[in-house]
């Protein structure tokens, strides 16, 4: 603990203050794009599944920065388990969006076989997660995920039609693979702005790509469409 950067306003405790707030900031661009898709006049599948992973994963990061850094000396660890599970969702929905999105070039029935395989994968994840109360699972979770599906998906999507928003979306799980990076091999700048608060930076420029992919989505007369 006594590594851990603290400090104190009005009498509180804060640890990992920085940490926090990089965390804090992936929840403000999260709420913020959940609240403008929310307004949006786009409806379908893919925006259902993008807006919420928005929403979850800006609940996630909430949790993360709150109770599991600012306050965790207040806390078990069994709250973390709370905040692991919660990014998982938010993992599941951004594959369910991706696949979504690839109703633009493949067969239902193909859309479909994906969406199963994502709910048996998320449920295996889940319970390697609860069976050994290890977030190296988490990890493998999100990296399979957003790099394994998501961008796989992204990329066929831009091969075959070269359209804007695979390019913004691909760019965005580009930065979030850097994210893992700078977590993985704990690559700081400072105590105070350490791998963790880096990695939190890298996943709000990822944040920004993702909406910027999304909001370039075009549903026209019930088929996805893009904007080139």
């Amino acid at each position: 603990m006594e590594n851990i950067v603290q400090i104190e306003l009005w009498g509180i405790r804060i640890d990992e203050p920085i940490v926090t707030l990089t965390d804090l900031l992936v929840s403000f661009l999260c709420f913020l794009y959940f609240y403008k898709m929310v307004k949006s006049p786009q409806q379908g599948k893919v925006f259902t599944y993008f807006k919420y992973y928005f929403l979850v994963m800006g609940l996630a990061t909430t949790f993360g920065g709150i109770i599991g850094h600012a306050f965790y000396y207040e806390f078990s660890k069994a709250w973390k388990l709370v905040g692991w599970i919660i990014s998982m969702f938010a993992i599941m929905l951004i594959e369910r969006g991706a696949i979504e999105h690839t109703r633009i070039v493949l067969n239902k029935k193909y859309v479909k076989a994906l969406g199963i395989i994502n709910i048996v994968e998320f449920l295996i994840f889940l319970g390697l997660v609860f069976y050994t109360l290890d977030f190296f699972y988490v990890q493998l979770h999100s990296g399979y995920g957003l790099m394994f599906v998501v961008f796989t998906i992204e990329t066929l999507l831009f091969y075959k039609t070269k359209n804007e928003a695979t390019k913004y979306i691909m760019a965005g799980i580009g930065f979030a693979a850097l994210s893992a990076l700078v977590f993985a091999t704990e690559f700081s700048i400072h105590r105070w702005f350490n791998y963790l608060s880096l990695s939190h930076v890298m996943m709000a420029i990822a944040t920004v790509y993702i909406y910027g992919g999304v909001k370039r989505i075009k549903v026209n007369e019930g088929k996805v469409k893009e904007k080139v």
